[in-house]
């Protein structure tokens, strides 16, 4: 089996759909044990957070108390900030409403190496209590850039850790999970939309370990792509 499989889907709503339908599906089979699900950040994501957060309203059954949430990366701002990708999910972490101690943020009150040491130990914490770390979402920038990972400096200061802090492209800071922490995640998932990406997809799918997401996943056994592409560019899922 190849260790990369590829879903394509011809518009926007039906990524968002399927992908909407495929946390649900990771958030229920914390029933089976302890279970960390990884959300990602940016824009791409948040429609099907909305969607599954409307329909966890009327879910019942959702195995709370063996359920954890982690993030793939955060920018270094308030918890509070339009920026902040903990921010963005409260949506669904509301219709979640997992104890705190459940959810997994990056504490950027905390100064920024502080704040990656600490995001680091309770990351540990998590794998050393035999906590599963099962889907893993991820995005992929146009410049082939994954979670706060644009450089190969970036993973070269990863290695033998869980968390770093970052210098984003952007002038902001950010905290990011690195390979070794990816390598325990068993259902890693890039999930693209929109345009401008083309290259950094073709790197992706051919395993040009040039790119940095390519390099980041490197110990990942099996990774899912999943993209947003119309039916006159590609075949649908």
């Amino acid at each position: 089996m190849n260790r990369l499989q590829i879903r394509r889907f011809p518009s926007r709503d039906a990524l968002d759909a399927a992908l909407a339908a495929r946390l649900e599906q990771a958030l229920l089979e914390a029933g089976s044990g302890h279970l960390a699900v990884m959300l990602s950040g940016g824009h791409t994501p948040l429609p099907a957070y909305r969607q599954l957060a409307a329909r966890l309203g009327r879910q019942s059954d959702l195995p709370r108390q063996t359920l954890h949430l982690l993030f793939s990366d955060d920018r270094y701002v308030p918890s509070s900030s339009e920026a902040s990708n903990f921010h963005a999910s409260q949506p669904l972490l509301e219709a979640l409403r997992l104890p705190q101690e459940q959810v997994l943020r990056v504490r950027t009150e905390l100064p920024l190496e502080e704040a990656a040491l600490d995001y680091e130990h309770r990351l540990r914490q998590l794998l050393e209590r035999g906590v599963k770390i099962g889907l893993g979402m991820l995005g992929l920038g146009a410049d082939g850039h994954t979670a706060s990972l644009f450089r190969g400096e970036d993973l070269h200061r990863a290695r033998g850790r869980l968390a770093i802090a970052v210098q984003r492209p952007d002038g902001l800071a950010g905290i990011s999970v690195t390979p070794e922490f990816l390598s325990h995640v068993t259902e890693p998932m890039f999930v693209i939309a929109g345009g401008g990406k083309q290259a950094a997809i073709e790197g992706l799918e051919r395993e040009d370990p040039s790119i940095v997401a390519v390099a980041a996943t490197q110990g990942c056994a099996r990774i899912e792509l999943w993209v947003e592409e119309p039916a006159e560019h590609g075949s649908a899922a």
